[in-house]
């Protein structure tokens, strides 16, 4: 019986391990996890689990799970070296663990600042694990002048959730607008507005000149001719991938380790999931490497259904999510500076959508506390077919009703 062997313990391996249990794999499979839980949500880490200091990880699945299908799963220990001619893998306890098919599902870290090292000041932050959770919500309670470095999305959610705690928050953002690389100019805006209302001092196009602290703690920050005091820091600039195991085995890498349409990497007995991955996209048609749970999920999915043996190709659609507060932005497809963006709604009113068109195509949808209109959009992206622009522009026409209409 050929043996499977996961390295990660996030949404990716959870799923891949899960989708070969219910397949009557399971007693295949080997996790192996560097950290001390079994797969959790990672999202709430930002909201409910931070603001709630008597809330519990949720988990993905329990022990109990894993154990009743048959999967293995090593936790607190770190793959150390592939050996890809022996099929191999070297662990931290000193211990080797043979593999037929491998599996990597290793995610990404926190992108550091020097200046403000979370390993060198305990009341710096970043959030990628239950782990940096636990120690940021330790000092999140006792917090009041919380300042957030970088407008991207996990930086908002905690901007959002402190301000909802009545704290003082300031995000500082290097760039010219909120979500620079991901999101609209007209969502943006939004979200630049609402937050402000909202009492988050943001400050764009700014960086952190000098950094003042005393013992282990930063105490304030310079910038430009500023000093801003300060008891927690959160630094979320983005994710670099887990991809230095793949690179030490050889594996060719970019920004990611680079797989195929069916998410196979150059050695044929190792594929790669997840936040890790460069893959060649079907709704861009060039690679990419994406951070969300959707992604994770399906090609966990997807690679599950190779390794039985049916075949498959990488081409969901992607979409994502971010609550920020009481917003809620859903987002369907991946945008282009190249796209036309129109508003649909009003975004004065909390609740609107902008849609991205090549032509009559539309390619992706940005949804505020717009649930029907996304759903509607994964439908309309997914079948790629022209709409009339007017009707999909104009909020009193139900976007689902667009759903096989053909523009004139």
């Amino acid at each position: 019986m050929s043996r499977i062997v996961v390295v990660g313990g996030g949404h990716a391996a959870a799923q891949l391990c899960a989708s070969l249990a219910e397949a009557g794999a399971g007693n295949r499979v080997v996790m192996v996890t560097a950290e001390p839980h079994v797969p959790y949500q990672r999202p709430p880490l930002s909201k409910s689990y931070l603001k709630d200091a008597e809330s519990a990880p949720a988990w993905l699945r329990a022990q109990s799970y894993y154990d009743t299908h048959g999967v293995t799963v090593k936790l607190s220990t770190t793959v150390t070296a592939i050996d890809r001619r022996a099929r191999e893998l070297a662990l931290s306890d000193g211990s080797r663990l043979p593999y037929d098919q491998l599996v990597l599902a290793t995610g990404t870290r926190a992108r550091q600042l020097p200046e403000l090292d979370a390993a060198k000041f305990s009341n710096v932050h970043t959030l990628r694990t239950l782990t940096d959770a636990d120690r940021l919500r330790a000092q999140f309670e006792s917090a009041q002048r919380v300042l957030v470095v970088g407008g991207g999305f996990i930086g908002l959610e905690i901007a959002a959730t402190a301000a909802q705690s009545g704290k003082s928050v300031t995000v500082l953002e290097a760039g010219g607008r909120l979500l620079g690389r991901s999101v609209s100019e007209p969502i943006a805006q939004f979200l630049y507005a609402h937050h402000s209302l909202r009492g988050v001092q943001i400050q764009l196009n700014s960086r952190i000149s000098q950094v003042e602290y005393e013992d282990d703690r930063v105490v304030s920050v310079q910038i430009g001719d500023q000093t801003l005091a300060v008891d927690l820091v959160l630094v979320g600039i983005g994710a670099v991938p887990n991809d230095d195991l793949a690179q030490q085995a050889g594996l060719p890498c970019d920004d990611g380790v680079i797989v195929d349409a069916q998410l196979r990497t150059s050695d044929p007995a190792i594929w790669a999931i997840g936040d890790c991955v460069r893959f060649p996209s079907h709704s861009l048609g060039c690679p990419i490497r994406l951070e969300s749970v959707q992604n994770a999920n399906d090609q966990a999915r997807c690679v599950a259904a190779n390794l039985l043996g049916q075949e498959q190709k990488y081409a969901a659609l992607p979409w994502f999510w971010s609550d920020q507060g009481e917003v809620r932005l859903q987002i369907a497809g991946l945008g282009q500076p190249t796209y036309n963006y129109e508003v649909r709604g009003e975004p004065t009113t909390g609740k609107f959508s902008v849609i991205g068109f090549e032509g009559d195509v539309i390619k992706v949808v940005e949804s505020i506390n717009m649930p029907a209109d996304h759903m509607a959009a994964r439908k309309l992206i997914t079948a790629g077919k022209p709409v009339d622009r007017v009707q999909a522009v104009d909020a009193a026409v139900p976007l689902k009703s667009l759903e096989g209409a053909v523009a004139a």
